[in-house]
Formats: C-alpha cells, structure tokens, sequence
C-alpha cells in the first residue's frame, strides 16, 4: 500500500487526498440532485434557489463530519486521550465512521434550517451523496493501511498490508474494498428512490431512512471481519452504533410510512403535485393485449389521464363543437383544462365538472383560477351522481371513481344528445369494471362503444338512437 506520496519535498498522506476527493465527488452528485430537484425546491416558500448548493453543503458538512469522526475515535479509548490529547487529536489517522454521521447530521439539520427545506426532505437529498463520500473515503483508507482491514483470509482476493500505517504481512479481507462496492450500490439505489420521488408521491424521509438501515446494515455485518475490539455485548463500537442507526431508521420508516399511507391516494397525490408540479413521465401501465407498449404513452400521476387522452379531449372539442361538456372526476383538473383550452379555441361553450373530495376540489379550483380559463369552466363540489345539469349534453366524459362510471352514464344519457359523444376512461382488458360497464350497456341497446387501445383504456360511445 501507499500511505504517503512523496513528491519532492512534499510529503502527502493517500488518506487526506481521498478525503479530499470524496469531498469533491460528492459536491458534484449532490449539486446534480439539487439541479434535478430545482423545480420542486422552488416551490418551498422562503426558499432561494441558488446554483452551488451543493459545494455549500458538502463544504461545511464534510468538515463537521471530519471533526465528529476524529473526536468519536480518540473518545473510544479515553485512557490514550488524556495521556496524549495533542497528539492523538492532530493525528493524520484515525477516523469514526459514526463519529463522522453525527457530526454531519448535526451540520445538515443547520444548513437545512438556513436553506430553509424541509429537514427529512433536505436529508433524503444528501443520503445517496453521504454514501458515495463513504465510499471513496474507503478507498482511502486501503491505501494507507490504517488497520481498517479485515481478519487473515485464503480467499484469493486477500490483501497485505507490509507498509502500511498498520503494517500486516497476512493476507486479510479487504474490508474497505469491499465497503467501497456495497456503499456505491447503496448510493444507486438511494439515487433510484429520489427518481421514483419525484415522478410520484413518496413519504418524505423514506429515502434517508433507507440510508440510517442500509448502511447501518452493511456496516454491522463487515464488522464481523473486522478486527476492531468487542466492547458491548461482544460488539465492536461500530456495530453497537450500526445497531442504534438500524433501529431508528426501521422506527423512523414504519412511522413515516404509516402517516403516509393514513392519507388517501388522492390527497398524496395532490400533496405530491402541489409540491413538485406536474411531472411528464412514460406511461407505467402494465402491458395489455390491445396495448403492448404502454411505455409510448406518456403521464402526469396515476390518476390523471394519459398526455395523449389529454390531448385528444382538447381535439374533440375544437371537432365537435360542443355546447355543453359534463366532466366527472376533476381530481386534479388537468383534464377539465384541456376541454376548456378547446372551448376557448372554439369561442363557445362551457364545461361542468364535478369532484366529491373537498381537499381535491380545492386544489383544482386554484389551478383554474390561476389559468386564465375560470370563465369557461363551471366546478362543483358534489356527487356526479347526484349532480343537476341544464340542458343538452354534448360530450360526456366520465372518469371519476371506476365502479359507479357505468351508473353516471345511466343516470346522465336522458339528457346526452343523440348525436353527442360519451367518453369512459380506464376501460382497458386490465381495468374490467368500466370496460364491461359500457358492454353492458351497448349490451342492452343503450349506446354503441369504441374500444380506444390506449394504455389505461377509453371508450368512445353515442346513444344508439344517434345512429337510426
């Protein structure tokens, strides 16, 4: 191994300059999860967006983390501390993995309070970073040979450490390599999570006590191998601590779990996209037989309509020409808009809609008082089943609640016109109960159907008597 580079007079610890580049790495990757997050962050009021973040954040936590690291080693045997406080606290060697969390998670919890983020969103943020930074600074450390190695070993991938800052001439486990690959492994996965976060709702800390579970996982097992000193109950210091960092991750998951899922789908979904905007993303839709690349296809949420759908209602308005368009299910009011930019563009028109949940009804009402297209949309906040409409209906767009879609139909098409359209959303071979709904009433001579072969699936129907 390679403890110092020697060039010239210099003389430059492999150690420090390891540090030095996990610092650098992860200034880099935490920069690029704030870029990808601007957006969303934007949204947090108080705060301001700034374009280093990043190198704020890992500056100052890199260096608490260090100072925590050094004082959690030397604390672990405090008869060599005080018989040489000096020297063991300027010592070049000698870092903490759990001394270097706490120093970090104390620094994190400031600058969070500063930025003003969230801190279980700011700490979701910096989790896949925190691993990297581990990661590289492992490598570090199998450098200088500082005796973070492992036990003697025959396994062929056995390392000696003849010149390092704790020498070994046995062939021992590599630890810090292999902490290196499973800490990366870890950052990809937490990375992954903070995707999947921002395309739909997640609990927010889910990502951060991934981490506190995983790494404290990986740490306590490696310990196993190592040969650092049993203390506690025949654990070694670092496994003690992993044990802590597992327990509170798994209690802080399960809590933050549980509240999140008390929330109604809808609500975390309009939670969601209060907090990030509408997010365009590939159809995740499983495959049907009349739809075998859903992936084509692109969304918003779960709930909404396909883009494409979207689209297509506004095409059929500026088609048609309708006078009247009833919508149930407003959620999040996408759909209700894009039938209002086709009545805009029509010059004519109006569209009912209607959304039981009042926490959802609110939220889409503020979208269209902020879009420009309020005047050209009529929202109420009641049952579709129990809704009273005026007059002729030209286009019917049914895409509430799946298992009473069939009976809007029924309790709407005295009043749809002849020639008009009628439109079932989530009536794919995978989503039966609409799909069927609609046979059912072509079935009994009450309308004729379409079939759209789209990822969610869509009905397009006429009352049969529009086709005498």
């Amino acid at each position: 191994m390679i403890p110092f580079l020697h060039l010239g007079p210099l003389t430059l610890p492999t150690f420090g300059l390891m540090v030095g580049a996990a610092l650098l790495v992860s200034a880099y990757i935490l920069q690029a999860d704030f870029d990808r997050r601007r957006a969303q962050l934007e949204r947090i009021p108080g705060y301001a967006s700034q374009r280093d973040e990043g190198f704020l954040i890992i500056g100052v936590a890199g260096i608490a983390g260090l100072i925590g690291a050094r004082l959690y080693h030397v604390l672990e045997s405090p008869s060599e501390f005080f018989a040489n406080p000096g020297g063991l606290l300027f010592s070049r060697f000698g870092f903490a993995w759990f001394g270097g969390f706490l120093g970090g998670f104390v620094a994190l919890v400031i600058l969070a309070r500063r930025l003003k983020i969230p801190l279980l969103e700011f700490l979701d943020i910096c989790s896949p970073t925190a691993c990297v930074g581990y990661a590289i600074g492992r490598i570090g450390c199998l450098l200088s040979g500082d005796g973070d190695y492992g036990v003697p070993t025959s396994l062929p991938w056995g390392m000696s450490f003849p010149n390092g800052v704790v020498p070994t001439a046995e062939r021992v486990h590599p630890t810090p390599l292999y902490e290196f690959f499973i800490w990366l492994a870890i950052a990809a996965f937490l990375w992954h999570m903070g995707s999947k976060s921002l395309r739909g709702p997640k609990a927010r800390g889910e990502i951060f006590s991934n981490y506190l579970i995983l790494t404290g996982i990986a740490r306590f097992l490696i310990e196993f191998i190592r040969i650092n000193p049993r203390s506690f109950l025949g654990m070694s210091n670092a496994q003690t601590a992993s044990l802590v960092s597992i327990v509170f991750g798994a209690v802080l998951l399960w809590r933050l779990k549980s509240q999140f899922h008390a929330l109604k789908k809808e609500h975390r979904i309009v939670e969601h996209i209060a907090a990030r905007g509408d997010v365009l993303q590939p159809e995740y839709h499983k495959p049907t037989p009349e739809c075998p690349h859903p992936e084509r296809w692109h969304m918003y949420d779960s709930m909404t309509a396909e883009v494409e759908v979207l689209d297509f209602l506004k095409a059929i308005i500026t088609t048609i020409k309708p006078e009247l368009v009833v919508e149930t299910g407003t959620f999040s009011g996408l759909s209700t808009l894009r039938i209002a930019e086709g009545l805009k563009a029509n010059g004519f028109g109006r569209v009912i809609t209607c959304e039981y949940d009042a926490k959802v009804f609110g939220a889409a009402k503020e979208r269209f008082a902020a879009s420009g297209l309020a005047q050209w949309i009529e929202a109420r906040n009641e049952s579709s089943l129990e809704m009273k409409v005026d007059g002729r209906i030209d286009l019917l767009f049914c895409d509430s609640d799946a298992p009473i879609r069939g009976q809007e139909v029924r309790h709407f098409l005295p009043q749809v016109n002849p020639h008009g359209l009628i439109l079932m959303h989530d009536a794919s071979s995978a989503m039966k109960t609409v799909r069927e709904a609609a046979l059912q009433m072509e079935q009994e001579g009450l309308i004729s159907v379409v079939l759209l072969p789209t990822p969610r699936g869509l009905v397009v129907a006429q009352k049969r008597e529009g086709r005498k």
